[in-house]
């Protein structure tokens, strides 16, 4: 993210805080509904933040993927309350807020959903908030039967989730369950502490999807997989900082009509 270098900034050129509005339930939908009229969008992108990430902090990165991916989705941030500090005791507060957040990011997917401009649904998950959006959909498939029929996609950024549960988390949406898609890096030094923190389990977001029984894993899931290992920028968070690379590729690979279990090598 681009932060001003100086305070308060200047709108032209960083991104900053130029208004701010408490909205309640309804307010939310009202606004959610003129949004999509007002710029011809029925399409809404919610974005779930990671470990470690303030509230300021989601809401200016959710500004910066919305910018760079000039993606013609309205964009919807929800934060879950995060300590905001690297510490193993953080890790571990941060993984409970995140896992008791699972109903009120299914409520806030309720909302959209019932509305009536709205036709479709992505899931952006980064990191930690991988895990609590699995959560919130695995719930929602267990006690409605399924996710929802407007959550279209569900994707996953540097997913720090263990590789024994996720292959359950998705397999109990449901066979009508969203696609999914999986941006991974072998060489993530975040997933790397995380491993070490759950007892050595490896985390889906460093995984190598070409190797068995991942590879074989995935295609049978009918899962979408892009290794950005050979990206530039740092491996958490590359995704986000070459995503105007990232998001043509996911365009490419769409309109080719590829087979979404095959793997995607980028490098730059």
């Amino acid at each position: 993210m681009q932060w001003p270098l100086s305070l308060p900034g200047d709108p032209q050129r960083d991104f900053v805080t130029v208004s701010a509005e408490y909205l309640g339930d309804q307010s939310f939908s009202s606004a959610l509904s003129a949004e999509a009229k007002q710029m011809r969008r029925s399409k809404v992108l919610v974005f779930v933040h990671g470990f470690n990430n303030r509230f300021d902090e989601a809401v200016y990165r959710l500004a910066q993927i919305a910018h760079d991916s000039n993606a013609p989705a309205i964009p919807v941030l929800f934060s879950w309350p995060s300590r905001g500090e690297v510490r193993l005791v953080a890790y571990a507060a941060d993984r409970e807020s995140a896992s008791s957040s699972r109903d009120a990011l299914s409520q806030l997917l309720d909302t959209i959903s019932q509305n009536p401009n709205v036709t479709e649904i992505t899931v952006l998950a980064h990191s930690m908030g991988c895990q609590l959006t699995l959560e919130a959909l695995r719930a929602r498939a267990i006690r409605s039967g399924s996710v929802g029929g407007k959550i279209k996609n569900v994707l996953l950024v540097a997913p720090d989730v263990s590789i024994d549960e996720f292959p359950t988390d998705i397999q109990q949406m449901g066979n009508k369950r969203p696609r999914v898609a999986l941006f991974v890096s072998q060489n993530d030094p975040a997933l790397d502490i995380s491993r070490t923190i759950s007892g050595g389990i490896q985390r889906v977001g460093d995984i190598n999807p070409d190797q068995e029984p991942y590879r074989s894993e995935f295609q049978q899931l009918g899962i979408m997989v892009f290794d950005l290992s050979n990206l530039n920028g740092e491996a958490h968070s590359r995704a986000f900082e070459d995503i105007t690379s990232v998001m043509g590729m996911i365009k490419q690979r769409l309109a080719a009509g590829q087979q979404l279990a095959a793997s995607s090598n980028v490098s730059r």
